[in-house]
């Protein structure tokens, strides 16, 4: 009996130790992760923040051929780094560094920079890109407003898609109470011209509502980018105000212009909201008295479009996360004479607003949620 209680505990051992054994080999085997594998954890911070800058003289002709070092940017007054430079319709540049010294001459400093920063400002030089042109929104009023004078208005609309320059893509937008998308943004002009020949005119006017929804549709976008509206009177269906449009656009790089007519003018309400909503975003608002005012008003937008100078950049870091007040001014005395028109900041757009990849032109802080420690 003895024997065979010690010959059960010796089984009982080696089957253990065996099993112990089978388990170090199969962990030896396996393979390994090192420590920082399991607990890597990627912080990003995507910043770009697009500026279309129109500079002028005091008659109001157009400034050509400056360079990225005429130009001094301060965000909350802090300076900041040209990344890319673009004149008018020519092609995008990014910008060289090392060579050149900060426009302020005010600080020295060289601030830590995101891998993929470019510490401006410098003469353009190096990569350049094919001539990127503009995304331009035409968003057309369709509503009880537009019985007189529709065809004149689609006259002036269609000459203006067929004089962008070939690079631009252009997508046909109308509205009335609701808004309806015609034709998203396409090259192909013969197609954006029978959007707006398809067009007819009834029921009340819901514009800020409708732009908007432009405004959203504009934002993902990089690069110059522009929502050109026809209005022929005051909004009288809408639910949202036009300081929350002009806010979305100031956010993510948009700009607005207006063409509208004396009835719109007539209306203090209406003139003061237009003109706050371009001026806001770097664009103009313009009353045509009548078509070939109106025609006229289409040629000055598309000579502005073809004129502005597009440059981005890379926020230095900043606590603010409410609005961030942008600067740009012009460096050297022979400079001082012209004038400068473009948005004056944004803010910083909250999570959810960053989905559709609007942070790429709001200059939104991307910042993924902590992982919970081990």
């Amino acid at each position: 009996m003895g024997v065979r209680i010690a010959m059960t505990k010796r089984y009982m051992f080696l089957t253990g130790f065996g099993i112990c054994l089978v388990a170090l080999l199969l962990l030896a085997g396996a393979p390994r992760f090192a420590a920082q594998d399991e607990t890597t954890h990627l912080r990003v911070t995507v910043n770009l923040v697009q500026l279309n800058v129109a500079v002028t003289d005091r008659k109001g002709n157009y400034v050509g051929g400056l360079k990225p070092e005429d130009f001094q940017i301060t965000e909350d007054r802090i300076p900041e780094r040209i990344a890319t430079f673009e004149e008018g319709n020519g092609s995008v540049h990014t910008v060289s560094h090392g060579h050149e010294v900060q426009g302020s001459g005010s600080d020295d400093s060289q601030p830590s920079q995101s891998p993929d920063q470019s510490p401006g400002p410098g003469r353009a030089a190096g990569m350049s890109t094919a001539a990127a042109g503009a995304d331009i929104f035409i968003l057309f009023d369709t509503s009880n407003y537009m019985y007189r004078g529709f065809v004149y208005a689609q006259d002036a609309i269609s000459d203006f898609v067929r004089s962008m320059d070939d690079a631009s893509k252009i997508a046909f937008y109308s509205y009335s109470r609701d808004l309806s998308r015609a034709a998203l943004l396409t090259a192909d002009r013969f197609r954006v011209v029978n959007g707006v020949r398809s067009t007819v005119a009834g029921d009340d006017a819901a514009l800020y509502n409708s732009l908007l929804l432009t405004v959203k549709d504009a934002a993902p976008l990089t690069g110059r980018k522009a929502i050109v509206v026809f209005s022929n009177g005051p909004d009288n269906a809408s639910s949202v105000p036009p300081e929350d449009v002009a806010e979305l656009a100031q956010d993510t790089g948009t700009i607005i212009y207006i063409v509208s007519t004396r009835l719109a003018q007539d209306d203090p309400v209406s003139t003061a909201a237009f003109e706050r909503m371009s001026r806001a975003t770097g664009g103009k608002a313009y009353f045509a008295s009548n078509w070939r005012k109106e025609r006229q008003a289409f040629g000055s937008i598309s000579d502005d479009l073809s004129h502005l100078y597009s440059i981005t950049y890379y926020p230095q870091p900043n606590p603010n996360r409410g609005w961030r007040s942008i600067s740009v001014k012009l460096v050297g005395k022979e400079l001082q004479k012209y004038r400068i028109r473009t948005r004056d900041g944004y803010r910083l757009l909250p999570p959810a607003a960053l989905s559709n990849g609007v942070y790429l032109t709001a200059g939104a802080d991307i910042d993924p949620p902590t992982p919970a420690s081990n």
